[in-house]
Formats: C-alpha cells, structure tokens, sequence
C-alpha cells in the first residue's frame, strides 16, 4: 500500500496516488450508441463508472463497447456482489474474473459496498447492511487486506443505504466506516446520498457523518436521486439529484478537497445529455465558490 501523507489541506491528502478523474457518470446498454458517437470531450463527461458484474463474462457488443470507450476515457469498476461483510468464504473465482477485467480494460480503481449480499450460497442481490460491532469489524479488517492483496491493488468501500439497523450494534456506522476503511488500509467511495436517505430513515445528523471521515481516504464520490416514501426515503437512483444532498455535496467537497465525483441513474435513464446537465451541477458546485453559485441560481 502506499505510504500516506497526512495533513488539514485537502490538496495535500495522498487518496493512495490514485487520480482525481473529475466528473462522470454509469455505462449503461441504452447509451451505449450515444456514447460510441461522442467519445472524447463532446461526451461531457470525463470518465465512466461500469457495474463490474455485468461485463465479467461480457463478450460481442458490450465487450466492444468497453473496449471503445477504455482508449479515450478512464473507467472505474463498481462491484455489487464482493459481500465483503459475509461469513462465508470469499469467492476467489470472483476476485480472479474481477482481477482480470480490472486489468484488461485498465480501470483506474475497483469499488463495492459495505455490506453483504447473501447467505447459504443465495444471493439475494440486495446490499444488506453489517452489525457495527468490533467483532464485524474485525472481520471486514481481515476480509479486505486479503481482497487488496488479491486484487494488488486497493479496494474502494461505499457506504450503503440503509433502513434498518441492529440492536447488536457498539457504535454508530460513521465511526466504523472510518475505522474500517483506517485499520484495512482501504480507499472510501463517499455516497452523498446514501448518506442523507439513512440519516432521513435512522434520525441521525448527515454532517457530523462526514465530519467522522478520514477525509484523505476519500477516493470517489457518488450522487444520485431518491423517492421519499413518506415515512422513510428510498435509495432509487431514478431521478435529479435532491437540495438536501446538492447541500450535503458542498458540505463533503469542503472537507473532501476535489475528488472525483459520479452521478449515479440507474432506472427511468434519461437522454444522456440530461445526464450530463445534471453532472454539470456537481461540476459548477465543486469548482465555483460558493457565492459564484448563489449569484447564478445553482
């Protein structure tokens, strides 16, 4: 791993000498002909996040679309079924397949979740949420030194939505989430709005959330919409991205320092430029001062 340079500046934080690839947004199949025809800078976004299980074992169109776009523009893999907190063995099957697409089309870092995905060999193609108690922990620790050392190179953890928690729990996520991604010696994908929906459903305050971050561990950044269900909000990435989490944004990139940002929109897509218009708010709101906002309505 590399060696960590710690200070107060965000410009002096290391983020493991991994690039600030600046703002992105998901491969998806119903952009793919937009994206082949705008590959470059008329595609409006600098780098393109792909769903590492949907093109482990992708061959014909979907390969040759990733191909395409890996000689003009970054790519980061985000995995959905690693069930780093499991108690099941890992499955280095996975690691392997996942260790060869991250070579092949050379994505820039690999990331997944805190959580874990299944039981008694079933996946239930959920993110389910992990106890935050020492021995949880400890575990994860473990489970993600040896991930890293597979993989051979860091791994990058986003802290999930939640709507339940557990009664076994010694300490608040924040506080494991750090310790977790400190004591693995991991890279943190900061989810904004993961953020906001579990403090909306759990009553807890998203600001000290991001105030309890090691700051300098935060590699990537995601945004993405959700649906308020009255009682409690929905992780749907369905929709523009909400004030509340546009204010939380500014809250983490003024702790943060620039970082990579994604906006994440996985149902009811639309037209890829309205992707990138709404990409563009993030881009204005990280790059702009804050008054230079206010004095434009962003």
């Amino acid at each position: 791993m590399t060696q960590r340079h710690h200070g107060e500046r965000a410009d002096r934080v290391s983020r493991f000498d991994l690039p600030n690839l600046g703002f992105g947004v998901g491969l998806r199949s119903p952009h793919h002909r937009y994206v082949l025809d705008h590959l470059g800078d008329e595609l409006g976004a600098e780098w393109l996040e792909i769903i590492s299980e949907n093109h482990l074992d992708s061959h014909g169109h979907p390969r040759h679309v990733l191909d395409r776009v890996a000689e003009r523009h970054s790519l980061v893999m985000h995995g959905v079924s690693l069930s780093i907190g499991s108690v099941e063995p890992l499955d280095f099957d996975y690691l392997r397949r996942l260790r060869q697409l991250a070579d092949a089309v050379g994505a820039a870092w690999v990331s997944d979740h805190v959580c874990f995905t299944g039981v008694a060999g079933l996946n239930t193609h959920d993110l389910l949420p992990v106890p935050f108690t020492e021995a949880a922990l400890t575990h994860l620790v473990r489970r993600v030194r040896t991930v890293q050392d597979f993989l051979e190179r860091p791994l990058v953890l986003e802290n999930p939505s939640t709507y339940v928690g557990f009664t076994a729990s010694t300490m608040p996520e924040e506080e494991f989430v750090a310790r977790l991604a400190t004591e693995a010696d991991c890279g943190l994908l900061l989810d904004v709005n993961n953020v906001y929906v579990s403090a909306v459903n759990h009553d807890t305050d998203p600001r000290a959330y991001l105030g309890a971050l090691p700051h300098d561990r935060v590699v990537q950044i995601h945004l993405a919409g959700h649906t308020d269900a009255g009682t409690h909000l929905i992780d749907t990435h369905d929709g523009p991205v909400a004030p509340a989490v546009w204010e939380l944004y500014d809250a983490a990139i003024a702790l943060t320092g620039p970082v990579s940002t994604l906006l994440e929109w996985d149902d009811r897509l639309p037209p890829f430029p309205e992707l990138v218009a709404e990409l563009d708010k993030a881009r204005r709101r990280a790059l702009e001062p804050p008054n230079a906002r206010v004095t434009a309505g962003v």
